[in-house]
Parts: structure tokens; sequence; C-alpha cells
């Protein structure tokens, strides 16, 4: 920070976000009394200035500038409570003193970014293809590593935040020292490092040294200048009007709009305009904010975080802490405690050693949660403004709070809301997330989680580059989507997504693509995760009132070449190649049902074809096991196969001739993974009983080889359904029955652990039990005579589908 004095204006090097800057410059501006104040940022932004001191403008905040022809160029300036600019800025206000930026024009700056050089003007230099741009210098971290820390953010806590006038513990003295002496240090870099990696400085410098000419011309020398410290030294140079105006010559130049915006702690914390990147904006504010005792109040902040997640935190434990940041303090020769020593006494005496608390400290109040506030009367870009406007008209009004949406796409207005949320979620604005329906699963039913955020403002500003209008955005936005996917299956999930959200000019465009892509496509895999979006959007036509002729025919030219692929693709499988096409094969069992019932010309058709190949899938050996058990599963749910024919093949599946990962794959294939997968075994007592017998006669060696296949399997049914099946499985099944071929000759085929017909005698045997429960009678002292039918189960007799009752 640097401080020369009159005749010449007062300047305030500063460090970005640094709120010993800011109470420096607070109690600088207080000495001095400037007729005006001129900080570091674009010129466009001084009609905003006056919005500062609105009661509604709540840090951090940004101004955001962004080129009018493509608002997608854009550029932020953020400003925290902690950043001097700001403190600048509300002094001046609050004085009824002038406040200007100088630094160089968005106009200018956005052009810059779009040529992507500055003509060789910045530095003097010639020009060398062949040599690489030097690094960035970093003036924080040279200066610390000078003085011997290994943490620029230490060092700066110690020679500035604990050292500032208004700094607490911080002794009273010139409120201009702080920043001469950063001055020189600056300068010192500078005679080093020149421009330090960031060519494009001289442009800004020269700029800044322009505006600061006239502003001598207009105050004299009676105003401040709040800049970055690394410009003081080239600021305070002896140039000439002519050199600066020589490097100003000639720059490219937009028209650019201007507007606040809300900012979050998250972003101060990454690496983003004014030299942002500061690791703990929150810790900042807590110190610029707190009058004394800064390290005491830190702690009762964690206290109170720690307690709101019923974490046991005392009195005595905040105490102590503070004893231990103190004595941590003094041990590492630091004037005051710092984040680091707050952090390991937290560590030790809050969180009892553990990290995983002081991660939700660290997210929660070192980086902080913190969101700004905009006045409404803020300039809007032009896509806020529509997506404003829709909001009002659709009666959607953002809120912060979590909430349900339910649409009814029937009625117009929810149909123009779905097709709002839609668009916004294909340009990255995450306002609502579909959730799922409590009420119908048809096509005309939608459910969404909406919250509004303030950093969605931002995400608008940045999918202003696609267009001005929430439809002309999505449209450009799905047409580049489009041009730029890498498979079939985006292309086709792009055309569902435009559908919903109601883009008529970019779906022929995806269309054209699609049928091209598909066209060229060979890859079954590739068809067949293309097939069930497809055939989804298909289910939107009616309630949506669109065309989807031209889905149709794809989808059908789709289906048809899947059904002639598919077979030989799915031999010769790994293992991990065989589950991905069991799913594959899934969906376009789903996606086939859809399309039979979207195109019904070809309904008939693409059934049978479709049957046809689970058939070729079910009965042949060369197939993987799973993709065999899952085509007979498809089959029987269908009601295409019948069960003594669903029961053979899985005889031949569970045959001893059957390598046992290979039967175990067709179990799972069959009876895994699907709902209902469990409940046909506990309906099925033949099938049941097929996979008892071949789960007890795998051999001992391979049976851990085929045990995480059906642990897997298994563990995917519900525990109502597990259980049931571990009783019929220890009760086993009926007596005389052949699990190959159905229930006993000459007996009626019952429900497991069930005879075919009431046994009187078994149940006069219970009367006496149930007389002692009831109080009702007299007890017979002999034990009631369970009945002939029953074979006693011994751990021996491991065989668990053998044992049966009458």
């Amino acid at each position: 920070m640097t401080a020369a004095r009159s005749p010449g204006p007062l300047l305030l090097g500063v460090r970005h976000h640094g709120p010993g800057s800011a109470r420096a410059v607070r109690a600088a501006l207080d000495a001095a009394r400037p007729q005006a104040v001129l900080i570091e940022g674009p010129p466009e932004g001084d009609a905003l200035l006056p919005l500062a001191a609105d009661e509604q403008m709540r840090p951090p905040v940004a101004l955001l500038a962004h080129a009018v022809d493509d608002p997608g160029r854009a550029a932020f300036w953020p400003l925290a409570a902690f950043s001097p600019e700001w403190v600048a800025i509300r002094w001046g206000l609050a004085h009824g003193v002038p406040v200007r930026f100088i630094d160089l024009p968005a106009a200018h700056s956005l052009a810059m970014v779009e040529e992507g050089d500055l003509g060789g003007r910045t530095d003097g230099r010639p020009e060398q293809d062949d040599e690489p741009p030097p690094a960035p210098v970093d003036p924080i971290r040279v200066l610390a590593e000078t003085a011997g820390y290994d943490d620029p953010e230490r060092w700066w806590e110690d020679v500035v935040e604990h050292r500032t006038p208004g700094a607490p513990g911080a002794a009273a003295g010139d409120p201009l020292a702080a920043f001469a002496a950063l001055g020189e240090a600056m300068t010192a870099l500078r005679e080093v490092y020149g421009d330090g990696g960031h060519p494009r400085d001289a442009v800004r410098e020269a700029y800044m040294r322009g505006r600061i000419r006239a502003a001598r011309k207009e105050f004299g020398g009676a105003f401040a200048v709040v800049c970055g410290a690394w410009h003081v030294p080239a600021l305070e140079a002896r140039t000439t009007q002519t050199a600066d105006r020589a490097l100003l010559k000639g720059l490219p130049k937009v028209k650019a709009e201007m507007t606040w915006v809300p900012w979050t702690h998250q972003r101060l914390a990454r690496h983003s305009g004014y030299g942002a990147g500061i690791d703990s904006p929150g810790w900042y504010e807590h110190l610029f904010a707190s009058p004394d005792r800064p390290v005491a109040r830190w702690m009762t902040k964690v206290a109170g975080l720690l307690r709101d997640e019923d974490r046991f935190v005392s009195s005595a434990h905040v105490i102590e802490a503070v004893r231990l940041a103190d004595t941590l303090a003094a041990m590492r020769g630091r004037p005051l405690a710092g984040l680091s020593e707050t952090t390991d006494a937290v560590r030790a005496v809050m969180c009892e050693g553990s990290d995983v608390p002081l991660a939700l400290v660290r997210d929660r109040l070192v980086v902080g949660v913190t969101l700004g506030e905009v006045p409404d009367t803020a300039p809007a870009v032009p896509l806020q403004r529509d997506l404003n406007r829709r909001q009002r008209t659709l009666r959607l009004k953002p809120e912060a709070a979590e909430r349900e949406l339910d649409l009814d796409l029937r009625k117009e207005t929810d149909a123009a809301r779905s097709r709002l949320l839609h668009r916004l979620r294909l340009l990255g604005i995450g306002w609502g997330e579909p959730a799922a329906g409590r009420g119908s699963t048809g096509t005309f039913r939608e459910s969404w989680r909406l919250r509004w955020e303030p950093e969605l403002y931002v995400r608008v500003a940045e999918a202003g580059v696609w267009g001005t209008t929430v439809l002309s955005a999505a449209t450009a936005r799905a047409e580049s989507d489009a041009l730029a996917a890498t498979s079939l299956a985006e292309v086709t999930a792009l055309a569902e997504r435009c559908l919903l959200a109601g883009l008529p000019e970019a779906l022929p465009v995806v269309m054209r693509i699609l049928a091209d892509r598909a066209a060229l496509d060979a890859d079954v895999g590739h068809l067949a995760d293309a097939l069930p979006a497809l055939a989804r959007t298909l289910r939107y036509g009616d309630v949506r009132a669109t065309d989807t002729a031209a889905l149709g025919e794809v989808a059908a030219g789709l289906a048809e070449r899947i059904c002639v692929g598919l077979p030989p693709a799915c031999t010769g499988l790994d293992t991990d190649g065989a589950a991905a096409l069991r799913h594959q094969v899934d969906g376009v069992h789903t996606a086939i049902g859809l399309l039979a019932g979207a195109v019904p010309e070809n309904a008939d058709g693409l059934r049978e074809r479709w049957r046809t190949v689970l058939r070729r899938l079910a009965v042949r050996d060369t197939v993987a096991g799973v993709i065999r058990g899952r085509a007979a599963r498809l089959l029987l749910d269908d009601g295409h196969l019948a069960q003594d024919e669903a029961a053979r093949l899985m005889g031949l599946a569970l045959s001893p001739g059957t390598p046992p990962a290979d039967a175990a794959a067709w179990i799972e294939g069959f009876v895994g993974g699907a709902a209902g997968g469990g409940m046909l075994l506990v309906h099925d007592e033949r099938l049941l009983a097929l996979v008892d017998s071949w789960l007890t006669g795998v051999p001992a060696d391979t049976f851990t080889d085929v045990l995480p296949l059906l642990r897997r399997t298994f563990s995917a049914y519900e525990a109502g359904v597990r259980r049931t099946l571990g009783e019929l499985v220890r009760r086993g099944p009926a007596a005389g029955t052949d699990p190959a071929a159905g229930a006993a000759p000459g007996r009626e085929a019952t429900a497991p652990g069930f005879g075919p017909v009431l046994d009187a005698e078994r149940a006069d045997a219970v009367v006496p039990v149930l007389r002692l429960l009831l109080g009702s009678g007299p007890v017979r002292s002999s034990p009631p005579d369970l009945g002939a039918g029953t074979t006693a189960r011994t751990p021996e007799h491991h065989e668990r589908g053998l044992g049966a009752t009458g």
C-alpha cells in the first residue's frame, strides 16, 4: 500500500479483498478527506455507483459487463464487504464526494479478450512464437518467501491484517505508513519482474494515468486513488501523455453493458476477477467486522455451528480453544492467532482431532455461505429481463426456500411453466430439477423441485451467449449441442429435451443430425442406447401437441436394425460387456413397447420381430448367461413363454454340465435386478426349487466364485421378499413335488408348505394352546400331536429343498 503526499494525489495501493487494506483505506480517507475518490474498475460502472448506497444492496456483489452483441462475452468485478474498493465507494457516497472508476473500459477489455492479443504494444519487446509466456508473478507470494514464510496468507496476516490501523490489537499510528511500506516493496518487485507476466497491465496503467491527469486538472492534487498495490509504481512513474496515448491507440472496442449481480463467498474463493481466489473469505469478513477479540468471537461462531449440528460443545470448549490458539500463536512467533492457529485449536478441542466436523467449519465459516443481494432497480442483462417477464407472466416467483411444484400439462399455464423450466435446464440454469411425481405416472403430469439461488443470476448471464431471450438461447444451445454431440445417444437425449422444452426451431436441426448419425452408426450398443430416449419422446406428442412423425420413422428404423444386429452382438462377451448389454436389452424391450403404442401401423410386426429376437437369445448357448436369462424372463413376463417352458430353460441352464459361473449369471438375468424378480420365486414353487437344488449342488471349490454374483442378485430384493424366500427354503417344497415337472401326480399344486386340503386333526391340536392363551378353558397336559406329515430338518441335511410338510 503506497502513500504519496501532496502535491500529488493520494495513491492507496491495496490487496483486493483484503480486510487489512480495507481498514487502512478507511483510516487514510478519514485522515486525508480527499475531494474525490478514483478506484480501479471499469468506467462503465460509474452510473451504477449510486446503487451501492441502496439499503437493498448487500455485498458480496459484482459488476457484470457483457458485450451487447455477444452477451456471453462477459467479465466480473466482484466486491465483498471487506474489499478496499467497496469501502472506498461507500466512503465517497457517504461523504458526498465524486467516486469514479479509472481502469480500462470494459468495452476495450472485452474486445481484447475476443482478439486474444494486444498487437505487441504491451511490453515493447519483439514477439517470439517459440518463447512460452512467463508464468504470472504473485507479488504476495514473492514477498512472503523473501521474508521466510512458506504460506503467503500467513505472511499477509502477520504483516498487514494484524498491524494496520483499526485492526484488533494493533497500535495506533500513521494511517499512511503501511501504504508507503508496501509501495516500496512493489516498486522493487516491478524493477525485477517488469509486468510480472501480465502484459495487458501496460495498457491498463496507461489508461489509469490518463484518468489521473484529468482528475488533477479538475481537483488539483486533493483526490485519492485506490488501486492494486502492483500498479502503484506504474502510476507514479513519470511518463508523457503522448506515450500513453500511443499505447492506447487502435484498441479494439465493443459496445458493452454493465449491471450489478449478487455474488457469493464461494465464488470469491475461486480465481476470477480483481485477483480473487482468496482461500478464506468468511474468515476475512469476520476479521473486518470484528471490533475486538476476533479469536474469541470466531470460536463462539464455530461453537454455534457445531451445536446446530448436534455436537456437544460447551463454553469451556470455547475458552480452552481460545487459550490454545493464543498459545500456538505465541509459540509460532505471530502477533495474533491467525486462521491456522484457530483451525488447529478447533480441531483439537471442539472436533476431538477429527477432520470431518472441521470440513463443515471450513465450508460454512472459513469460506462461508453468504449470498449478496442487489436492488430491484439495478439493470439486468437481456436474458435476465426476458426471464423476469416470463416469471411474472406465469406467476412463477423465484424463492430461496425449496418447494415442490406439480404441473398438469393439459393446462396451458402449467404447460408453459414446464417448457420454461426445461429450457432453463438446457441452458444450465438449475432453478428447477425434475422430481418423482406423487400422483399419476402419466405423461401429462410433472413434478419439480424449485429453489432460486443468487448464483443463478450469474448462470443467466453466462447463458446470454446463446441469445437474449430464453427461447432463442435454448434453441441456439440445443443446435450447438447437437453439432457437438459425440454419440448417437447424446443426440437422441437432446431430441427428447427439445420436445420437452418446446423448441420447434431446434428440433429439425437435431432430427437431421440424428438421422445422419443413425444411418452411419453400425454399433448395436450405440443404437440400443439411443432408442429408449426416442421412444420416450414419442409419448409426448399428444399431450404437448407436437408432430412426432419424423421421430417415429427414425425410431422404427433403429428398432429394425437392433433386431437384426442384436443376436450376433450377444456372443463372445466378457462379464462387463454382458452386463452392459443386458441393461441395453431391458431398455430396448421397454422402448419397443412404447413404440408399438406410438406407431400403431407397425405395432404388430415390431412386437413379433422383437419376440423372435428374445426367443433366439433365450435358447442360444453361445449367448452370455445373463442375457439368456434376461430374455427368458422378459418373454415370461409378457406371457409369451409358458411356465413349463421357463422351468425347462432354467433346468437346462442349471444342469450339472453348466459351469457354475454361467449358471449364476443366468439366475441373475432371470430373477435379478428387475422389479418382481424375488416375487416370481416366491409364487413359483418350481423355479425356487430349481434354484435351491442347483445351489446346494454347487461344488465347494467353486461356490466362493459364484457367491458374490448371487449375493448381488438377491441383495437387490426388499427385506420382506428375502425373508419370505428364506422361510420357503427352510420349509421346502410340497411333498412329492418334482422341481422339473411341477406338482406330484394326483395332487393339486399348492403354495409351498401347505397341503391340498385342511388337516382337521392337526388343526384340533392347536385348540388347547389357543385356550391357554385366551384363558377360556382347561389345558391338556400332553403335547399336541403335530401329525405324521412333518419331516425333521438337521444341519447335516443341507439340501434345503428336500424337507416337506403334508
